[in-house]
């Protein structure tokens, strides 16, 4: 499947703010965002008037590059979070969040979704006590999700795990770090989604 392989700095600057791609160097002065504030480009000094489909349009981007999904993909969650009961954009991000590669970095075993991707790809997580090696496989309330017994002493876990004890953890899961292990608790409201994106741009941009 076709990924982004580009910088992942480039990213940030294009949408103006911290998008939290790489982790722990986002936190430093390392961050492209607080050395250039300004889209990358010979043209990204310039300021330019955004119209309504432009603004929309860097929503759903901005949304798409947290979450590390293609367009096809995006797509398919927008129409999924259409047909249930609810408010669309609060499905949707609910949807997004539910991924296994989000939850993997969410209880901090992964310092991003891109290196909880690569682990879940290679096999190094359970969901309740089965091999899952799909990152946008859909967890559940409820759910057990480990590291298994011979994955612990990698070096990457091995670091988030001394990590995570210092990182905040949100309310909807729960995490036993001496196990390796946590659970979905329920599945995130609106509240307990913090993110710099405004779902509605996204539900405006999609019912054109």
């Amino acid at each position: 499947m076709a990924r982004y392989t580009e910088a992942l700095c480039r990213l940030c600057r294009r949408e103006s703010e911290k998008l939290f791609l790489k982790g722990d160097r986002c936190y430093t002065d390392k961050c492209a965002v607080e050395r250039r504030k300004y889209p990358p480009g010979q043209h990204g000094q310039r300021r330019k008037k955004q119209s309504d489909y432009a603004t929309q349009l860097r929503e759903k981007q901005k949304a798409k590059e947290i979450y590390n999904v293609l367009e096809k993909q995006f797509k398919k969650y927008f129409y999924m979070a259409e047909k249930k009961k609810g408010i669309t954009g609060s499905n949707l991000l609910q949807l997004l969040e539910s991924r296994l590669d989000n939850v993997v970095y969410r209880l901090g075993f992964a310092s991003n979704r891109r290196q909880a991707r690569q682990l879940i790809l290679h096999g190094h997580f359970n969901v309740n006590g089965k091999r899952v090696n799909i990152p946008s496989y859909m967890v559940r309330a409820g759910d057990s999700i480990s590291v298994k017994e011979e994955s612990r002493q990698l070096v990457p876990v091995q670091e988030n795990i001394a990590k995570a004890e210092h990182k905040g953890l949100p309310s909807w899961v729960q995490r036993d770090i001496n196990n390796f292990s946590g659970r979905i608790l329920n599945l995130p409201a609106m509240d307990d989604i913090s993110l710099p994106v405004q779902e509605q741009l996204i539900v405006e941009l999609y019912s054109k």
